[in-house]
């Protein structure tokens, strides 16, 4: 115990999930005092923020945490939920973190010497160090709109859909196409559900290309290697909508356009509720032409590797055409005649790092930070995505940055002086 009876860590983590526990690992190694603490308890969102049918939409051989790389008989297939679970406990218990589970962090304060003050639902502590693992999917996003939309209709977020069953017998409109709405759609509509989806400008990729896994391919050509730094967009990357594809059932595209030869309504952005009509955009031939050029674009630079590369393969480049094309931008829907009785929401989430107080964050609310050191000395993030490279926020890159940040904060604890910019040091001076 410390002067004024807090007890005394030289690292407090926030967050106990795959990023906050890749962390405790490398500072286990070092004998660095740490506490892990977890609101929830371990892989909270992994065990209940998934729906039934989910999948892992990367292959299995690129889950590489630290001392449990993938363990199955199945690289380059698809975990499924259950199975990633799992795998992660599997993952804590050979971990052993010094993890207080149910501990919710209430506020987290510097004083005159730098010293964290971390004030808990378990009581008051103090670290030298801070490391904030808690992601960036705070607070599910649903607009103002929801309000006004009838009771009888039964809204929920993506984050709390399991399967079709848990809904009203009736058409479901589903708002967002990226990820999780383009695979939550797909697993109504294979559930036979009349689906109306309301898209976004999230981009697509193809799941496998002349012959491999389109992952495979970008791992080939260093794109995973690659830092946020050296990217063409450079830091705004980090504010790009995933790429829609799935693993289910070994893995395919997701094609909205075949969705809606098969019965699916397409719409565009979704902007409003005038107490009879749901209003859309007339953009849904462009976000459809948007996603369809990206995965164009992708396999194009796929084909220039292997040209460059002299690789030999069985299939040839080529190019997707359209299989359904838009005859007229529909700007509304009745909403009573349309026979929908419940709408997910599938428009991603927000930060709240309102427990943290440092002048870290931009106007968004976003950490500021250089692969997760910020100005402010002995504070750190991880798990975040783009990080530091395209993994940081995955099962695949997360090793590497908390082992790049287990020794920066080695160095910094061993520093006779604790204030100095942690922005400019460097690990290799």
């Amino acid at each position: 115990m410390n002067a004024n009876n807090k007890q005394h860590v030289q690292v407090i983590i926030v967050g106990g999930g795959q990023a906050g526990l890749s962390m405790s690992y490398f500072l286990q190694q070092e004998k660095i005092s740490h506490i892990v603490f977890e609101k929830n308890t371990i892989m909270h969102g992994w065990k209940n923020e998934r729906w039934d049918s989910f999948t892992l939409v990367t292959p299995n051989w690129q889950c590489d945490l630290p001392g449990l790389p993938y363990d199955g008989d199945d690289p380059k297939g698809f975990m499924t939920g259950k199975q990633t679970v799992a795998w992660l406990e599997r993952f804590a218990a050979k971990l052993n973190a010094p993890v207080r589970e149910g501990v919710t962090v209430k506020m987290v304060t510097t004083d005159d010497n730098g010293l964290y003050h971390v004030s808990t639902s378990d009581g008051e502590f103090t670290a030298d160090q801070v490391v904030v693992s808690s992601g960036g999917y705070h607070v599910p996003i649903v607009p103002r709109m929801a309000e006004r939309i009838p009771s009888s209709i039964r809204q929920v977020h993506s984050v709390d859909y399991k399967n079709a069953a848990q809904l009203p017998e009736g058409a479901v409109l589903v708002v967002g196409s990226g990820q999780s709405g383009a695979q939550i759609a797909e697993d109504l509509h294979i559930a036979g559900r009349k689906v109306f989806l309301a898209t976004g400008d999230a981009p697509r990729v193809a799941r496998f290309y002349r012959g491999k896994d389109v992952v495979e391919w970008l791992d080939d050509m260093g794109y995973y290697q690659m830092s946020v730094n050296d990217h063409p967009l450079g830091k705004n990357v980090r504010n790009n909508t995933n790429h829609y594809v799935t693993g289910r059932d070994g893995g395919r595209d997701i094609d909205l356009r075949k969705f809606a030869l098969e019965g699916m309504e397409l719409y565009g952005s979704m902007t409003d509720y005038d107490g009879d009509n749901l209003i859309f955009q007339p953009n849904l031939n462009a976000n459809l032409k948007t996603a369809d050029d990206t995965y164009n674009n992708i396999n194009a630079r796929i084909d220039q590797w292997i040209e460059k590369q002299g690789i030999d393969t069985a299939e040839g480049p080529s190019v997707y055409s359209p299989v359904w094309e838009l005859s007229e931008e529909r700007t509304s829907l009745n909403l009573s005649e349309s026979g929908i009785t419940s709408i997910i929401w599938c428009i991603g989430f927000r930060p709240d790092f309102g427990w943290l107080d440092a002048p870290v964050f931009n106007g968004q609310g976003h950490p500021k930070h250089e692969r997760g050191v910020t100005s402010q000395p002995g504070l750190y993030f991880i798990g975040l995505p783009w990080l530091h490279t395209w993994g940081s926020g995955r099962f695949s890159g997360v090793k590497q940055d908390a082992q790049y940040l287990c020794e920066y904060m080695q160095k910094y604890q061993t520093q006779s002086v604790k204030v100095f910019d942690c922005t400019k040091e460097s690990l290799s001076a």
